[in-house]
């Protein structure tokens, strides 16, 4: 059974948009809370959108194998906890995580037979310039290095299950659901 649905996205791509959209409509499915050792945007909360943990205790949760997979993006860590992704293994439980490419394939390797993988991508690297120039979190050096980084994550397209291009937030919002009730119907099997 395909109980984890992994979404990745270079940042700026819509992801977590997408991945609000689905759980407005799909509330049987839990949500994967990860930790990062990043700020804290105006619009998150604690607990709700990451647990916000300083680098030290990151660090001490990683020497303590706590995590089914971390990465350490734009100098950042970001994790899954090991707990909630084996309680949701143990209960049958469809559990969505919003990934880094990285940390998705790492889950998937690890859970090949619960996982399915989803990566959306944006129309181009020039809509993805204006996205994150729009929202406005990130000095022009970060939004440089997120393009930067969007060509390695581009790699990994290949390796996910399902590819989805946003450049139509409705549009890929709609393809996004359908494919999460196909999966859940039983009509897809990813790889």
């Amino acid at each position: 059974m395909k109980n984890i649905i992994t979404i990745s996205a270079p940042s700026g791509s819509g992801k977590t948009t997408l991945c609000k959209a689905l759980r407005q409509v799909r509330e049987d499915i839990g949500w994967s809370i990860s930790y990062t050792t990043r700020e804290r945007r105006k619009n998150e909360q604690n607990g709700v959108d990451y647990h916000f943990i300083s680098k030290k205790e990151f660090e001490d949760r990683i020497l303590k194998n706590e995590f089914a997979e971390w990465e350490n993006v734009h100098g950042n860590y970001y994790g899954t906890s090991k707990s909630t992704l084996n309680r949701s293994l143990e209960n049958n439980e469809t559990l969505l995580f919003e990934l880094d490419v990285k940390g998705a394939m790492s889950l998937k390797a690890n859970n090949p037979h619960n996982t399915y993988s989803i990566f959306i991508l944006p129309p181009s690297v020039e809509a993805l310039r204006e996205r994150l120039i729009k929202r406005g979190s990130d000095s022009s050096r970060r939004i440089e290095i997120r393009l930067k980084r969007f060509e390695e994550e581009l790699g990994y397209k290949d390796r996910f299950d399902c590819v989805i291009i946003n450049e139509d937030l409705e549009l890929a919002t709609k393809e996004l659901i359908n494919v999460v009730n196909q999966l859940k119907e039983g009509v897809l099997y990813g790889n």
